[in-house]
C-alpha cells in the first residue's frame, strides 16, 4: 500500500472508531479487550494518536522519555469532551502525515522504506483493529478492503513477530501456513510462514512446501483472525488445529 492509501484508511477507521464509541457508550465492556471499557479504549487510541503526532510534527530522533511523553499528551479529559478529544488528536494526526514531506526523518520501531510510510501505516492499523473492537462492543464487527487486510497481515507478521518472533516459542518444532484467497490485485505478498519452536519463530513471506497447519481465507477475515479480533471456525483451516491455537495464545500486541 502506498502511504496515501495508509493515511486514508487511517481517516476512515477513526470515523468508524467515533460511530461504534458512541454507540456502545463509554461504560461497554469491550469483548476482544476484556480489561478495557470503551472510555478506556478511546482513551487509549486518543493517547496513541498524540504520542505518534509528537514524533512527526518534531522530526523527534530519538525515544520520548516519560514525563515528555505525558506533556505531549496532555491531561487526559472527562467523558463530556472525550470524543471531541479524540477527534482533534485523529484529525491533527491525519494532517500531519498528510503535510509531511517524503524525507522525514524520526524515530520509529518497525522496519519500513521511510518514517513517514511506518507511521502512516502503523497507525492505519492500530486504528483499525480498534475500531474492530468498539465494533465488537456494538455487535458487528465489519470487515476491510482486501488491500488493507493483506498490508495489516504482512505488518503483523513481518514487521511485529518478523523481529519479535521470540514470544511464539512452541515445544517442538512446527509451521503455520497462511494464505490469502482473494486482493490478487493487491500488491504485496500473500502467502505467509510461521516456523515456531522452542526458540521462537522465524516467518517468510510465500507459502511453505509443508505445513503442520494451514489457515487460509479472504484478506479481511485472515487480518482479523490473526489479530484475535475474529473466530477461525469459518475458515479454512487444514492439518493439526492444536498450531493455529498456539498461534491464536501466544500472538499478542500489548502496549508498553
Amino acid at each position: 500500500m502506498e502511504i496515501g492509501r495508509h493515511i486514508d484508511a487511517l481517516e476512515r477507521a477513526g470515523l468508524d472508531f467515533v460511530d461504534a464509541a458512541e454507540k456502545a457508550g463509554f461504560d461497554a465492556p469491550v469483548p476482544t479487550c476484556p480489561e478495557w471499557t470503551v472510555r478506556e479504549l478511546v482513551q487509549h487510541v486518543g493517547y496513541v494518536h498524540r504520542w505518534a503526532a509528537t514524533y512527526v510534527r518534531e522530526c523527534r530522533t530519538v525515544v520520548l522519555t516519560d514525563d515528555e511523553e505525558e506533556a505531549a499528551v496532555g491531561p487526559m479529559p472527562g467523558d463530556a469532551d472525550l470524543v471531541a478529544w479524540f477527534q482533534a488528536g485523529h484529525t491533527e494526526l491525519v494532517d500531519l502525515l498528510r503535510a509531511a514531506p517524503g524525507d522525514l526523518t524520526c524515530w520509529h520501531f518497525l522496519p519500513a522504506p521511510s518514517p513517514l510510510a511506518f507511521w502512516a501505516r502503523r497507525q492505519a492499523h492500530e486504528t483499525t483493529i480498534h475500531r474492530a473492537d468498539l465494533q465488537g462492543a456494538v455487535g458487528t464487527i465489519g470487515g476491510v478492503e482486501a488491500d488493507v487486510g493483506v498490508d495489516g497481515i504482512d505488518e503483523l507478521l513481518m514487521g511485529f513477530y518478523g523481529s519479535r518472533g521470540g514470544r511464539l516459542r512452541a515445544e517442538g518444532p512446527c509451521t503455520l501456513s497462511v494464505g490469502v484467497t482473494d486482493g490478487a490485485r493487491c500488491d504485496g505478498p500473500h502467502a505467509w510462514t510461521v516456523r515456531m519452536g522452542p526458540e521462537g519463530a522465524e516467518i517468510s513471506r510465500g507459502a511453505p512446501d509443508a505445513a503442520d497447519c494451514t489457515l487460509r481465507g479472504p484478506a479481511s477475515d485472515l487480518y482479523l483472525a490473526l489479530w484475535n479480533r475474529r473466530a477461525t471456525a469459518d475458515l479454512h483451516v487444514d492439518g493439526d488445529p492444536a498450531v493455529l491455537d498456539l498461534w491464536r495464545s501466544r500472538a499478542t500486541i500489548r502496549w508498553t
